[in-house]
């Protein structure tokens, strides 16, 4: 990756020698809307170069062994000036590139750095778009972990909190925002004005935020009383880009805002910290959000072009709710470094799910959870680079990938674990006298344990070695004894463990009995126990009568893989639709999806039972996943002899359950956008074209401009469309969000010229944005056109490494995994992906765990594979 790597011990030792004091950080944005014959005035340093922008700054830090050395970071084209103590250095010998060299240090230091930084098209860093609807041009900064750098110099680590004073220049009546509330208005200067804001409290570096351009902004307030009486307000800002302000239902974002704000408040008695609470949808976004403290980002596709089914209004609430714990979790107390990722991230997941069921009117958002958020874990927790949810992150690479399933769901699974463990109460007092006993600094694992022991009176010693300090899933399944009267004599749950992850955990579950009562099955009885080694028996169901269904895990208390046995499988086979509990009929079709990932179910028979009774699948949210694990299923695990039946069988079931569907709902909107992904026939793009064309209807269906682009992406990769008409949906929508559209229908298409053309774009160039080399990767790779991507697979081994260390590491990331050969689905492709493995051991660690995680996947693609072959008779 250009720019150094900061490795941990690194960290330790200049966090041991320095303590900051403060920022003043000025920067001239004005050059973001010069044009490119203007770039030799910004070389002489005005305000021209389209491509770079001033940053001036200031660090007041102090040094615990004066006459030391240590070095600042700055990412940069280049330094202007360098000033330490007064003493001016020359920028050629100080500055390495990424690294500000300092020596001799005071006791009491002043750095000032002058620097020209660069405008990112990446998502890092100062990202610079241009609006191609109407040409406005937008800024926002996006930094975790370590990319703060290439704004302003700095010391890029989390344990180096200090408030932060910013300044800005840019172009005059645009909106300028900052983590502090601005200091009266703008200054007019020279072709602009300047913005000041007040003075943070201590914050980390890859939390600090500059929003700037032409956005359009919606304003509130949350008041609220306080225990002590105190009366609190919060100033509210919402924006987005202009284009999508008639898309932008600030209302509601603000109702789910101040909903979080009363349940926060009123659980962790602690007021907000940051004075505002600004949120920023902005385009061309890499992540969900970023809980930058006062200026929340969010990627703006939360702003719903188009009609949508509710399970995405929850989804954006969720990140909202999660984004706000943070504000708490991860910024008032922030972890010393990335090894306690987890102390922010699963705490935020856990509390936003918490908040979003508690307070919201998503009252099922933990059916999601168990559906959706855990499906990642597991998936993560089954990975070669599995790690324990407290982790070893040697450097920032390390960091980087760690944002993974394990470090948010898992843990947030844990916690939830956590709290059946201590009882609520004890958590959350837990929670607050962790916040009062370090608000404003930082902590390790230890920090969080210790309040935990005292407000719950156990020892978290044993609890946090088995849950946090290893690593894999655990497996349960019951198994029973009846006697001739059909009464359980006995009943167990067995607990295993994968071989290269051998630990047996204590769970806290819940055993539901099931049986059917009419057309319906209902549980008639429960338990909770306490699981603990391989062989648990619940005696507390001991002469309950014959079940149906024997549901492990039922309301998911812990974090495990639930298995069935054979009667209760059988059970879900023929009746899986008549469980009446939403939640109860997520976790066994979660389980049903393990089985089939596990290559324990053949995918044929997976998909039968999406067939079967995904029709009567009343959450939303559990549909749509029942839509993706289906495609996937297909795509990855059935034998491919198979994969064109079953293609025929979905898309068929798609067509029947969305002409069933009740015309204008969400159900309606979800089994159409699943027929179009499953569209294949002459018949069904035949079809397609008439929704498109208007020649064709169906009762209650919207055909709005989003779902004409996800109808016309299935015709162009199956040769149905081409570049006439995708270039005439794009005059429909030219907007920014109907140009990535557009890029992403292009690369679909059918042709080896067309592969050829997105492979150079995304490999061999970097003319493209980061949204747009998603969008490309994502039209690139149709599961429909397998022999055509054929001759990239050598390609792609031979690419990867260059890639990894001339593009940013966002970039490199999305090359390594969108474009591994997965869908070739052969031996040859696996043994290929393990020479490759085999022959760079010295390949960066974060690009060689990129390369073995797709090994994984398809190494288990192919034994998927083999268990549905083997189900052909």
């Amino acid at each position: 990756m250009p720019g150094e790597n900061l490795t941990r011990d690194e960290a330790r030792e200049r966090a041991g020698l320095l303590t900051v004091d403060g920022y003043e950080v000025a920067l001239d944005l004005r050059s973001a809307t010069a044009t490119p014959a203007a770039g030799a005035a910004a070389r002489a340093g005005g305000a021209g170069d389209p491509r770079t922008f001033r940053s001036v700054t200031t660090i007041r830090f102090r040094c615990a062994r004066p006459g030391a050395a240590s070095f600042a970071d700055l990412v940069a084209p280049s330094v202007t000036s360098v000033v330490l103590n007064g003493r001016e250095l020359d920028p050629a010998v100080v500055f390495d590139g990424s690294r500000v060299a300092l020596d001799d240090l005071a006791a009491e230091n002043v750095l000032t750095v002058d620097a020209r930084c660069a405008y990112s098209r990446t998502g890092e860093g100062m990202h610079r778009f241009a609006d191609p609807e109407d040409g406005e041009v937008y800024l926002y900064t996006q930094y975790e972990p370590a990319d703060a750098r290439r704004v302003f110099t700095n010391f890029e680590q989390p344990d180096l909190k200090a408030p932060f004073t910013f300044s800005v220049t840019a172009p005059a009546g645009w909106t300028v925002l900052s983590n502090g509330a601005a200091e009266g208005e703008p200054v007019a200067e020279g072709s602009g004005a300047t913005w000041r804001f007040k003075r943070t409290e201590p914050i980390p570096t890859y939390i600090t935020a500059v929003v700037a351009g032409p956005y359009h902004m919606v304003r509130d307030t949350y008041r609220r009383t306080l225990a002590d009486g105190t009366e609190l307000e919060i100033p509210l800002g919402a924006l987005c880009r202009k284009g999508l302000a008639r898309h932008f239902d600030a209302d509601d974002i603000f109702t789910v805002t101040k909903q979080g704000l009363d349940f926060f408040h009123e659980h962790f008695d602690y007021p907000y910290p940051f004075g505002k609470y600004d949120q920023a949808f902005v385009p061309e976004y890499n992540i969900g959000a970023m809980e930058n403290p006062g200026c929340v980002t969010f990627r703006e596709e939360f702003v719903f072009r188009g009609k949508v089914t509710q399970a995405s209004y929850e989804g954006r609430a969720n990140v909202i709710l999660h984004e706000m714990a943070h504000m708490w979790f991860g910024d008032l107390v922030t972890m010393e470094w990335w090894d306690d990722l987890w102390l922010k991230e699963s705490f935020a997941d856990f509390m936003g799910a918490l908040s979003l069921v508690e307070a919201t009117r998503f009252e099922n958002g933990w059916i999601t959870f168990a559906n959706r958020r855990k499906a990642w874990a597991y998936r993560a927790d089954q990975l070669p680079s599995t790690h324990p949810i407290t982790a070893d992150i040697h450097d920032l690479q390390d960091a980087k990938l760690n944002f993974d399933g394990i470090t948010y769901a898992k843990g947030a699974s844990v916690l939830k674990q956590l709290v059946a463990y201590v009882g609520r109460d004890a958590f959350l007092e837990g929670a607050r006298r962790y916040f009062k006993r370090h608000a404003y600094g930082n902590t390790r694992l230890e920090h969080l344990l210790s309040v935990l022991e005292e407000t719950s009176g156990r020892d978290m010693a044993e609890w946090s070695r088995a849950w946090l300090r290893t690593a894999g899933v655990n497996s349960l399944t019951p198994m029973a004894v009846y006697d001739t009267a059909d009464r359980i004599t006995e009943l167990a749950v067995l607990q295993d463990a994968a071989p290269s992850h051998p630990e047996l955990r204590p769970h806290r579950v819940a055993v539901g009995l099931y049986h059917r009562e009419g057309t319906e099955l209902v549980r008639y009885a429960r338990a909770e126990v306490d699981v603990a080694g391989p062989r648990t028996v619940v005696t507390e169901l001991a002469g309950a009568r014959r079940p149906e269904l024997i549901l492990v895990n039922d309301d998911d208390l812990t974090y495990c893989k639930t298995r069935f046995d054979e009667g209760s499988l059988s059970t879900l086979r023929r009746h899986l639709g008549e469980l009446t509990d939403p939640l109860a009929r997520a976790l066994c079709w979660s389980a049903l999806r393990n089985l089939t990932r596990d290559g324990l179910m053949p995918a044929r028979d997976f998909l039968r039972l999406v067939l079967r009774f995904a029709g009567r699948e009343s959450d939303i949210g559990v549909l749509q996943m029942l839509h993706a694990w289906a495609r996937s299923s297909l795509i990855h695990y059935a034998a491919p002899e198979w994969r064109e039946e079953g293609g025929r069988a979905l898309a068929e079931g798609a067509l029947r359950e969305l002409r069933l569907a009740a015309p204008g709902s969400g159900h309606q909107l979800a089994w159409a956008r699943f027929f179009a992904d499953c569209a294949g026939s002459a018949a069904d793009l035949q079809l397609l074209q008439g929704l498109l064309s208007g020649s064709a209807r169906i009762d209650g269906l919207d055909v709005d401009q989003e779902l004409r682009w996800t109808f016309l992406e299935p015709l162009a990769a199956h040769g149905a469309a081409g570049a006439p008409e995708i270039a005439a949906e794009l005059a429909r929508d030219d907007t920014a969000s109907g140009k990535r559209h557009q890029v992403r229908c292009l690369a679909a298409r059918p042709s080896a010229e067309v592969k050829e053309r997105a492979w150079a774009d995304v490999v061999e160039s970097d003319r493209l944005s980061n949204a747009l080399v998603e969008a490309t990767i994502a039209g690139f790779d149709q599961p429909g056109q397998r022999e055509l991507l054929a001759p990239f697979a050598p390609r792609y081994f031979e690419a990867i490494e260059q890639v990894w260390e001339k593009r940013s590491i966002e970039i490199g990331m999305a090359v390594v995994r969108g474009l591994f050969p997965v869908l070739q689905g052969d031996r040859a492709t696996l043994d290929a992906a393990q020479a490759w493995l085999d022959e760079h051991e010295g390949a960066a660690p974060a690009l060689r765990r990129l390369v073995l995680e797709a090994h994984d996947d398809l190494a288990r693609a192919l034994r998927g594979q083999e268990c549905d072959a083997g189900a052909a008779g």
